[in-house]
């Protein structure tokens, strides 16, 4: 309990602001966006921040910034955060989802059948 008599809200800007150290943007490395992947590529260790332990631990599947923000019911912005200081260490990697473009034959055909309608 705090000193005015309430329970520590656990959604609150303070329990954000000290997850993240204060910082409410991505530091240096490469901007992430929502489908971005991330991977681990090492077991968590006694005494990390508990926030990036969970990380570590979901992401040993690829899993996108915002399935890990769900996972941890955080915001994104929150997760970018904490993900900068992971890629930083080295100890999860970023991956560009695979994307595979559509045929182009195939939306010519499918715009010349909308037009003949």
């Amino acid at each position: 309990m705090t000193s005015s008599g309430q329970d520590w809200d656990t959604a609150g800007p303070e329990r954000l602001y000290v997850i993240t150290g204060g910082r409410s943007q991505s530091g240096e490395q490469a901007a992430l966006d929502l489908v971005t992947l991330i991977v681990t590529r090492e077991e968590s260790q006694l005494g990390m921040q508990p926030e990036l332990a969970a990380i570590l631990r979901i992401c040993r599947s690829p899993l996108s910034v915002a399935e890990i923000s769900a996972h941890l019911a955080l915001p994104a912005s929150v997760v970018g955060v904490l993900l900068d200081d992971l890629l930083a260490d080295g100890r999860v990697e970023a991956r560009a989802p695979a994307a595979k473009l559509p045929d182009i034959a195939l939306i010519e055909a499918v715009i010349d059948g909308l037009q003949k309608l």
